[in-house]
C-alpha cells in the first residue's frame, strides 16, 4: 500500500509539474507580439512571414537607395533580399517603445552576402501594429 500511494505520488508529482511547463509555454507564446514576429522573421530571413505585418506603404532602404514601395512591392524586394543573403547571426542591440506604442529595432544581421546593420520601425496604425520602415545597411 505505501509503495502504490509513492507511485501515485510520483505520478502526480510529474503531471503537475508537465501542467505548469505547458502554461508557462503557452503564455510565453501568447505574450509574443508584432515586434518579437517581426524579429523573428527577420532571423529565420522569411520575408512572407514579415510581410504579415507590412504596411499597406513601407519605407525601404538598401544598398544606399531608399524608395517607398506597396506592400506586395516590398515583400517580393525582401524575397529577393533575403534569397541573395541568407541569415546567418543575429544579434539585437537596441529596441525603443514609445507611449504611444511605436517600437524601434536596431540588429547586426549577418548574411552569406555580408553583415548589414538592421533597423526596423513599427507604429499602430488602426488598432494593429504595421511595419513601415526597414533599412539594411552595409556594414
Amino acid at each position: 500500500m505505501k509503495k502504490l500511494m509513492y507511485v501515485l505520488g510520483v505520478v502526480l508529482f510529474g503531471v503537475i509539474i508537465t501542467a505548469f511547463t505547458l502554461s508557462a509555454a503557452n503564455l510565453k507564446s501568447t505574450a509574443a507580439g508584432p515586434f518579437e514576429d517581426v524579429v523573428s522573421a527577420i532571423k529565420q530571413g522569411d520575408a512572407s512571414a514579415l510581410s504579415r505585418y507590412l504596411d499597406n506603404t513601407v519605407e525601404i532602404s538598401m544598398a544606399g537607395k531608399s524608395n517607398s514601395y506597396s506592400k506586395a512591392q516590398a515583400e517580393i524586394i525582401l524575397k529577393d533580399f533575403f534569397g541573395k543573403n541568407q541569415v546567418k547571426s543575429f544579434e539585437l542591440i537596441h529596441q525603443v517603445e514609445s507611449k504611444g506604442g511605436s517600437r524601434v529595432g536596431i540588429a547586426n544581421v549577418g548574411t552569406s552576402g555580408g553583415t548589414f546593420r538592421t533597423s526596423f520601425f513599427l507604429q499602430m496604425k488602426g488598432g494593429s501594429m504595421v511595419l513601415n520602415e526597414l533599412r539594411f545597411e552595409s556594414k
